[in-house]
C-alpha cells in the first residue's frame, strides 16, 4: 500500500508550507485539496455561476481542469487551470472564502472525493486539507492535525501579503478566519474535526523548521514499524 501522510486543520496554521517541504524531502506527491476547492471557486466566478446554483457547481467540481506542476527552479507547485497559471487567484481572500462555501456543499465533495484519492500513488503521498484524515484517507499510515490560535494565524497570513505586496487589514483577516473556521466545523458533511487516531499539533509559538522537524521524526517511526508513545 502506498503510505500516506495526512495534515488537516484550519486555514493558516501552516499546513500547506510543512505538507510540501516534507513531500520535497520524502519525494513524494503532494495533494492540496485546499487548492481543488479554491479552484471551483474561481471557476464558478470565471464562468459566472450562481454559489447558489449546486448541480453547477457539482458539474464544475467533476470536471474541474486543473493540473499541479512541480517548479524546481521556484520551489513551488504551480497551479493551471483551464490552460493558464491561477497561483495568484488562489492566494486573494476571496478564493479562500469561496473555497469554505463550496466545500461545504455535499454534491461538490463527492465530485471531488475519486479525484483526491488518484493521488495516492507510489512512493508515497502528503495529502494537506480538512478531512483527508477523516474522510479521504481514513487509513493513511500518520494523521496530523495541525493547529494554531486564530490571532496567530491572523498574523502569519498578514505577513505572507506583505511581503507579496498585497495590502491586508490584520483585524478583517482574523474575523475572516475565525468566520471559516466556525463555518467549517459546523458543516454537516466532513466537519473540519481531528480524527480520532490523528496526532494533533498545536504549533503556536513554534517555528516552520521545528514544526516540519517534529512531523517529520514522528513519520520516520510510523514507516520504520515502530510503535508511537
Amino acid at each position: 500500500m502506498t503510505p500516506i501522510l495526512t495534515i488537516d486543520g484550519p486555514g493558516g496554521a501552516g499546513k500547506g508550507t510543512v505538507s510540501k517541504r516534507l513531500a520535497r524531502e520524502f519525494g513524494w506527491h503532494l495533494l492540496d485539496s485546499g487548492a481543488l476547492y479554491r479552484l471551483v471557486g474561481v471557476a464558478a466566478r470565471k464562468h459566472g455561476t450562481d454559489f447558489e446554483n449546486v448541480t453547477e457547481l457539482a458539474e464544475i467540481a467533476r470536471n474541474l481542469d486543473v493540473e499541479f506542476r512541480v517548479s524546481e527552479e521556484e520551489e513551488l507547485v504551480q497551479t493551471w487551470l483551464e490552460g493558464m497559471r491561477a497561483d495568484h487567484l488562489l492566494r486573494a481572500e476571496t478564493a479562500g472564502s469561496d473555497a469554505s462555501v463550496v466545500a461545504a456543499i455535499p454534491e461538490v465533495r463527492t465530485a471531488l472525493l475519486e479525484r483526491q484519492r488518484a493521488f495516492a500513488e507510489p512512493p508515497g503521498l502528503v495529502a494537506d486539507g480538512r478531512d483527508m484524515g477523516t474522510v479521504v484517507f481514513p487509513d493513511a499510515a500518520l494523521k496530523v492535525f495541525l493547529t494554531a490560535s486564530a490571532e496567530e494565524r491572523a498574523k502569519r497570513r498578514y505577513k505572507q501579503l506583505m511581503e507579496q505586496g498585497l495590502s491586508a487589514n490584520l483585524r478583517a483577516l482574523q474575523e475572516e478566519m475565525e468566520t471559516r473556521d466556525r463555518r467549517d466545523r459546523e458543516r454537516p458533511t466532513a466537519p473540519l474535526k481531528p480524527a480520532e487516531d490523528a496526532w494533533i499539533l498545536d504549533c503556536t509559538g513554534i517555528g516552520i523548521e521545528s514544526v516540519v522537524a517534529m512531523i517529520r521524526e514522528r513519520l520516520l517511526v510510523v514507516l520504520s514499524g515502530q510503535e508511537l508513545h
